[in-house]
């Protein structure tokens, strides 16, 4: 579960600005830390089936993000690439 401390940080490290909460950088970092902590959590629970529906749900609306933003700025796209440590 992602709590508010963890949150914060997640944050921190991904704004653009000091006041950034919602630019496609700091949604696609909180979407990729409660990815995952929850396909740590489904690796333990195997048969959560309701969770692994949620999971699939973050993914696909991470990858909805990156697209978006893939379209609108190629440079802070791959830069974020690099960042998260992402495949793409």
């Amino acid at each position: 579960m992602l709590t508010k401390k963890k949150k914060q940080k997640v944050i921190v490290e991904t704004q653009v600005h000091e006041k950034d909460t919602g630019s496609p950088e700091v949604q696609i970092a909180i979407l990729t830390k409660r990815i995952s902590d929850l396909a740590a959590h489904l690796k333990k629970h195997t048969s959560d089936k309701h969770s692994r529906r949620g999971l699939l749900q973050m993914v696909a609306d991470r990858r909805t993000h990156l697209k978006y933003l893939e379209k609108k700025n190629k440079r802070r796209y791959s830069a974020l690439l690099k960042k998260l440590d992402l495949k793409k």
